[in-house]
C-alpha cells in the first residue's frame, strides 16, 4: 500500500511562486481541488469513481470512466488531457503504474497535479505532487484508490479507506460512505459545492449509454454529498422500474410484481412509479389488481387520471374496454 504524506501549506506558497505561471499552465485547466475514490466492485465487477470539491461541476473534468477499460481521476491543478489519455494508454494494456508514471513526466506542471488510475481488475496506482494544496495524499490500496487535496486534514484519505473497506451494499453506496468519511474528517477546507458518481461495465456493449451504469452530477449545491446519495437512491428505483417493466414484458409478472413493488417502496413520493406498473397490469388485462393503486395515485395526482389517462387510451397505449376506461376516470373523485 503506498501512503502519500502531506506537505506543509508554506511550501505550497513559495514553490506556487516559482512553478504556477503561464509556461506551464494552460488557462482551460481548473484549480479542481477535491477528495475521491476510484473503486472496484469484486463480485459485480463494476469499476467508479466518485467526487466531492468546493468547485463548480467538478465531475465535468475530474472524472473519467470507459467499460472494459477503467477508470481516472485528474485533480488538483487539473490537467484533463490525463482522462482521455489515461484511458488510451490502459487500452493500449499498460498497468496503471506505467499510465501514471507516463503522463506525469510528461507533464511539466506534474508537481501541481494529483492522479489515479484504476483498470477493469481494480488494479490502481496515485501520484500526488509535491506542490498539491495541502493537506494532500493519497492511498492506492487493493480494489481503491483514494486521493485528496486542499484538505482540511490529513487523515482524510485514511478514513476514507477504512469507510469503504468496511462498508457493504452497490459498489456506488460504499464510494458515498467514503466521501462521507472524507467530509466528516472536515472535507475540503473551502467547503461544499459539487459531486459526481460514475460507474461503468466490467465490458464494453459498445453502447455508452448502456456501458455507464450511474452517470451522476451534482453541479452545485449545500451538501452534495447528500443530493449525490439521494440521486444515486433514485437511480436505483428507477433501475428495478427499468427491471421490472423488461420481465413483465417477457410474461415474468411475479418477479416484475417484486420489482415494481422495490421501486415504488424506494421513491413512494413519485407516482410515475405506480402509475406506469398498472399499464402494463391493464394491458394485460388485469384490472383488478391495477384498480387499488391507480386509486391512490389519483387522489393525490389526479392530472394522471384526468389527462394522462385520456391520452394514453386515445394514441391506443392503454389497450382496454370503454367500460374499464370508464372506470379509470371515476377513480379517486
Amino acid at each position: 500500500m503506498n501512503i502519500a504524506k502531506p506537505f506543509l501549506f508554506v511550501s505550497f506558497v513559495c514553490a506556487q511562486s516559482i512553478t504556477l505561471n503561464a509556461q506551464f499552465i494552460n488557462p482551460e485547466e481548473p484549480f479542481a481541488h477535491t477528495f475521491s475514490i476510484l473503486a472496484y466492485d469484486s463480485v459485480t465487477k463494476e469499476i467508479g469513481v466518485a467526487v466531492q470539491s468546493h468547485w463548480f461541476a467538478v465531475g465535468k473534468t475530474v472524472a473519467w470512466g470507459e467499460a472494459g477499460v477503467g477508470v481516472v481521476v485528474t485533480q488538483a491543478v487539473s490537467n484533463i488531457s490525463f482522462g482521455p489519455k489515461g484511458l488510451e494508454l490502459l487500452k493500449q494494456g499498460l498497468s496503471p503504474q506505467q499510465v501514471v508514471d507516463s503522463l506525469i513526466k510528461s507533464d511539466p506542471a506534474r508537481e501541481m497535479r494529483q492522479l489515479a488510475v484504476m483498470n477493469k481488475d481494480g488494479v490502481s496506482a496515485a501520484y500526488s505532487g509535491k506542490y498539491c494544496l495541502p493537506s494532500a495524499g493519497h492511498i492506492a490500496g487493493d480494489n481503491f484508490s483514494i486521493q485528496a487535496n486542499t484538505g482540511y486534514s490529513d487523515q482524510i484519505w485514511s478514513k476514507m479507506s477504512t469507510a469503504f473497506k468496511q462498508s457493504n451494499g452497490a459498489l456506488g453506496d460504499r464510494m458515498i460512505a467514503a466521501l462521507k468519511a472524507g467530509q466528516a474528517e472536515g472535507g475540503d477546507v473551502r467547503g461544499k459545492q459539487s459531486a459526481c458518481m460514475l460507474i461503468v461495465a466490467p465490458t464494453s456493449s459498445n453502447r455508452i449509454w448502456i456501458d455507464r451504469r450511474v452517470d451522476l452530477q451534482v453541479a452545485d449545491h449545500k451538501e452534495p454529498i447528500v443530493e449525490l446519495e439521494r440521486l444515486f437512491h433514485v437511480q436505483k428505483a428507477y433501475d428495478s422500474l427499468n427491471r421490472a417493466n423488461y420481465l413483465f414484458a417477457r410474461g415474468q409478472h411475479d418477479e416484475a410484481h417484486e420489482l415494481y413493488l422495490k421501486a415504488q417502496s424506494m421513491y413512494p413520493e413519485n407516482r410515475e412509479l405506480s402509475f406506469w406498473y398498472t399499464v402494463e397490469l391493464l394491458n394485460k388485462n388485469n384490472v383488478e389488481k391495477a384498480l387499488p393503486i391507480l386509486e391512490e395515485t389519483f387522489k393525490k395526482a389526479p392530472e394522471w387520471r384526468d389527462i394522462i389517462v385520456p391520452r394514453l387510451y386515445k394514441i391506443g397505449m392503454l389497450m382496454i374496454s370503454k367500460e374499464t376506461y370508464d372506470k379509470l376516470l371515476a377513480l379517486g373523485k
